[in-house]
């Protein structure tokens, strides 16, 4: 199309004689389109970029592994992973270690970037299901217990329908997804949810009974732990339920 400052010109060499811009024939109410010749640094710009194209590809995507830009990306994602699990160590998917990440927000926000990563695409982004079953009801086909939930991200269930993520995932990014998709139970969803799936099972146990499930069992089998030599392994009685599994899974590491 002609804007203005391509009429002025054209108007200009009409009134000096010269033969203004072809036309390319076509008109739409009144508006005449001419072929205006594409400026010569852009048809450089194009060639080049064809020219560069072979060696590139050549570069990134069949030379040497871990050239390309999404293999920089999850090479800084796993080195941004390893200095955040180093403040928690390695964890267990254990009753307490899921029911204790289901409550810390900092640490659910990272199942939860898994989960998106690796699961809406089954599940679907709110846990309401789609190819595989609703993570938001009471209703469960292979899980019985929290910890259960980690055994079947980690091993797969129903012949394959749910993969193994145990040779994608580490441990700490399971318990991390076990705990976010635990935290799923009982969220608000869509009435185009599935429907539920496999039988009832009890609410998952709060921090205050595992700790006091803790509790009991420390104080029945005390004499006989051999617990760290650290003060942060001291057992507190007064401490908050969270608190004192923190104190649990270090004295599991070093017991025996």
């Amino acid at each position: 199309m002609m804007n203005s400052s391509m009429m002025n010109d054209r108007l200009d060499a009409a009134s000096h004689g010269k033969q203004p811009f072809e036309s390319t024939g076509h008109s739409y109410d009144g508006i005449e389109e001419y072929d205006n010749r594409l400026p010569g640094w852009w048809k450089w710009l194009f060639i080049g970029s064809i020219v560069i194209c072979p060696p590139y590809s050549a570069y990134y995507h069949f030379g040497t592994v871990g050239r390309s830009t999404i293999a920089g990306y999850e090479v800084a994602l796993a080195a941004n992973a390893r200095l955040q699990f180093a403040e928690i160590g390695e964890l267990t998917g254990d009753q307490p270690t899921i029911v204790k990440y289901m409550n810390e927000k900092s640490w659910l926000s990272f199942g939860k970037s898994i989960d998106q990563t690796n699961c809406i695409s089954c599940h679907k982004a709110d846990g309401s299901g789609l190819v595989g079953p609703t993570l938001t009801d009471d209703h469960y086909k292979n899980v019985k217990s929290i910890e259960d939930v980690y055994t079947v991200i980690a091993n797969g269930a129903a012949g394959g329908a749910m993969p193994a993520w145990k040779t994608r995932l580490s441990s700490n990014e399971m318990v991390l997804a076990a705990a976010y998709a635990s935290s799923l139970r009982g969220t608000p969803v869509p009435e185009t949810a599935k429907p539920p799936e496999g039988a009832l099972i009890p609410a998952w146990p709060t921090l205050e009974e595992i700790a006091s499930r803790v509790r009991h069992d420390v104080a029945a089998h005390k004499t006989d732990a051999i617990v760290c030599d650290s003060p942060q392994s001291r057992w507190n009685d007064h401490e908050g339920a969270l608190g004192f599994i923190d104190r649990w899974r270090l004295d599991q590491r070093c017991r025996w």
